[in-house]
């Protein structure tokens, strides 16, 4: 078998062959079939990438033709609506509807029960009860057009000022950015806090309200009085709440109303009353007001204002017997701790015209110059005045050394807790910041020197706490109260009071003697402060303890 020669295969039997022959190398022969494979799968390929090009083109051509289907749709449509529609003039609701929510309007409250207070749920209006009319923002022109009925806001002629029944305090800040301070006052509210949300904002504030008792303020104080819908009953009582801002505001100073009843003509209807109540209300109010020697300003839209009169011959025709009457000469007007309300008119007294709005200087030149009032007070004097000035600006100077950041824009809500004649705060009025300056109770009366100097204040006995809302003040100053207080207020309650209207991570500075600096850091522990002792200016017996209040969290729950 190893020699037999091999015969040739028959004609037309190679392809069997070939098929048959599986150990034959590969070349050794030309092969068709190999070649047609790669070119199938190139016709796949190129085909299936037609098929994927033509699918763009068909998709693109379909949502062409999609898009033209519907415009003409919607402009077939339009076309056909269009005759419907008509012009529709949406009145406005009114500022008293700033606040508007329809379905929870306190306004349509009684008409639902008070069970479990369900008259608070939600109660939409029916369809014919709907207002169709255009809710607007608050008044935000507010300002700008009491300016234009009292020019004397914008040249420095107006500069302290007082709103009663504040809110959160919006008008106080609109003026502080216009160079007026304005010290807002509203009673303690049981779930708004509105005095705190004006702390909080860096707006001056105090807890307060027009009840029995004069208000913590000078006679002839502030240049401008404000209420805003505060609701207070200006005509009742004979006039009493009215007469108390009399009494505070300055001779030529200005009080401004907006709300009811002014222009009631236009806004009665929101008011749950009648034009004529409204009418009379008004009436009556002018009526008080002429009788107390206020004159109508000037008056636009929602805002009167009237001018407390600088004439003393209309208070010398007042008697015992008007109405209301002039109060007699048995009680300082100035005195104001815990003093009773009067229904009597505390006229100017004939050696203050000077304390006159038009007679007292312009801000910010009133800060710096000597007021009238100094020669009022015992030891009082030009000279001992401006080297007060001169000491508070050497002290300022020397505290910035040791407290960098006082002056800056980490504290903007500062006490002065027993001040003379303001002189830390004026030395502050570079910065962007606002003091209290708190005049004792039973000291020198000098707070009406502050306020000749466009700086505001309140009277108040530290043996008691202060009108204000926990953690409210960034920075407390006081200078000898220890010294000048400790023989009626015990040491402890006072620095208990201090840490509660202190903010967390704010600071103190106290200058005392050594042993109330010592006695004090004692105590200081025990607040959770960590204090410094420091040297004062002039390296005398007085000494500096500058604090700063820890943040810490109770753990405690008391009922």
């Amino acid at each position: 078998m190893r020699g037999k020669r091999l015969s040739p295969p028959p004609a037309g039997r190679g392809f069997v062959y070939r098929m048959k022959n599986k150990d034959a190398k590969p070349g050794s022969s030309p092969d068709k079939t190999s070649r047609a494979v790669p070119m199938i799968l190139m016709f796949i390929l190129l085909g299936g990438l037609s098929f994927y090009l033509g699918g763009i083109f068909c998709s693109e051509r379909n949502m062409l033709l999609a898009k033209v289907s519907i415009t003409k749709t919607l402009t077939q449509k339009e076309n056909v609506a269009a005759p419907l529609l008509q012009s529709i003039r949406f009145p406005d609701c009114g500022i008293d509807y700033q606040d508007y929510t329809p379905c929870t309007d306190p306004r349509r409250w009684r008409r639902y029960g008070n069970f479990r207070l369900s008259f608070m749920e939600r109660h939409c209006p029916p369809i014919n009860e709907r207002e169709e009319c255009l809710v607007p923002p608050p008044a935000g022109k507010y300002v700008d057009l009491m300016e234009y009925l009292i020019p004397e806001m914008k040249d420095g002629t107006v500069r302290t000022a007082i709103d009663t029944g504040c809110g959160v305090a919006s008008w106080g800040g609109d003026l502080l950015d216009r160079g007026i301070l304005a010290l807002s006052l509203a009673p303690r509210d049981n779930h708004e806090a509105q005095v705190q949300f004006a702390l909080e904002r860096g707006i001056p504030a105090i807890l307060g309200i027009i009840s029995t008792q004069r208000l913590p303020f000078p006679s002839n104080s502030f240049d401008m009085a404000h209420c805003s819908r505060c609701l207070i009953p200006w005509t009742e009582f004979d006039g009493l709440y009215l007469l108390e801002i009399h009494r505070i505001l300055r001779p030529g100073g200005f009080w401004v109303l907006s709300g009811p009843p002014i222009n009631y003509k236009n806004r009665w209807r929101g008011w749950n009353t009648t034009i004529d109540e409204q009418k009379k209300d008004f009436e009556d109010l002018k009526k008080l007001l002429t009788s107390m020697c206020f004159k109508l300003y000037n008056m636009k839209d929602d805002i009167a204002v009237w001018q407390k009169s600088t004439d003393i011959d209309c208070y010398n025709q007042l008697t015992l017997s008007s109405y209301p009457p002039k109060c007699d000469d048995s009680r300082d007007p100035d005195s104001a701790w815990y003093i009773p309300l009067r229904p009597c008119i505390t006229a100017p007294n004939q050696n203050t015209k000077i304390l006159n709005l038009t007679s007292t200087p312009k801000w910010p030149e009133r800060l710096n110059e000597s007021p009238e009032r100094v020669s009022m007070v015992p030891s009082g004097s030009d000279n001992v005045f401006k080297h007060d000035q001169s000491k508070w600006n050497a002290r300022l100077k020397h505290y910035k050394k040791l407290l960098p950041s006082l002056g800056g824009d980490k504290f903007r809500n500062v006490m002065d807790m027993n001040t003379l004649y303001g002189g830390f705060a004026a030395a502050l009025i570079g910065s962007p910041l606002w003091v209290m300056n708190v005049v004792s109770s039973y000291g020198i009366n000098s707070l009406g020197i502050i306020y000749d100097r466009g700086l505001i204040g309140a009277y108040h006995d530290w043996c008691e706490p202060f009108s204000t809302y926990p953690r409210t003040y960034d920075l407390l100053h006081l200078d000898g109260l220890f010294t000048a207080e400790s023989h009626r207020c015990e040491m402890k309650y006072v620095l208990l009071e201090m840490d509660r209207i202190l903010r967390p991570s704010g600071h103190v500075i106290i200058r005392e003697t050594s042993f109330f600096v010592d006695a004090i850091s004692t105590i200081a522990k025990d607040l959770k402060w960590s204090c410094e002792k420091q040297e004062t200016e002039q390296n005398g017996k007085e000494k500096l303890l500058i604090c700063q209040k820890k943040l810490w969290y109770s753990k405690v729950s008391r009922g």
